[in-house]
């Protein structure tokens, strides 16, 4: 199993991830900030939900991976390697992908990087939308609105864990 998540786990926290993903793409791309209530809520997600999905000990252990994450992004944070919003999320992204195969979460991480930076490039150059958020903080900032791809890389995650199902 690439994902290390049950299709059940995966249904059952897909439509937050989904909804939370969106909200956290959109801010971040509006704002160039990730809202520290996303983080929040997608944390209570898998603190409530993992608990009732996943056995004690595995539960467990996500979570300590999460606080591993959590203080890798606050070092590179430090170090001016990623945003502080970036890091929350990653720090609460990271139990969902505690038993999942490293090399499928790299390789779907680096697609979602790279599909998110072609589009958001590629969007930001048709009028059209220009005009329709020109208001955007990411279409002239220098950085690059993470969220948008870290948000594509948990949802595609829970999309392959439901591959069993198909």
């Amino acid at each position: 199993m690439i994902t290390g998540l049950s299709p059940t786990a995966a249904l059952v926290f897909l439509p937050f991830a989904i909804a939370i993903g969106v909200w956290v793409a959109w801010s971040d791309m509006k704002f160039m900030k990730i809202p520290n209530k996303a983080v929040l809520a997608l944390g209570l997600v898998f603190l409530i939900l993992g608990l009732l999905l996943l056995p004690f000990k595995a539960y467990l252990w996500a979570l300590g991976v999460g606080a591993m994450v959590l203080v890798a992004g606050f070092i590179a944070n430090q170090i001016n390697l990623m945003g502080a919003g970036d890091a929350k999320f990653a720090a609460v992204m990271a139990p969902f992908f505690a038993f999942g195969d490293i090399r499928f979460i790299l390789g779907l991480y680096a697609a979602c990087l790279l599909g998110a930076f072609a589009s958001h490039r590629l969007a930001r150059l048709i009028p059209p939308i220009r005009r329709a958020t020109e208001d955007w903080a990411s279409w002239t900032h220098k950085d690059f609105p993470m969220g948008l791809a870290l948000a594509g890389t948990l949802i595609f995650f829970l999309l392959a864990a439901l591959k069993p199902l198909f």
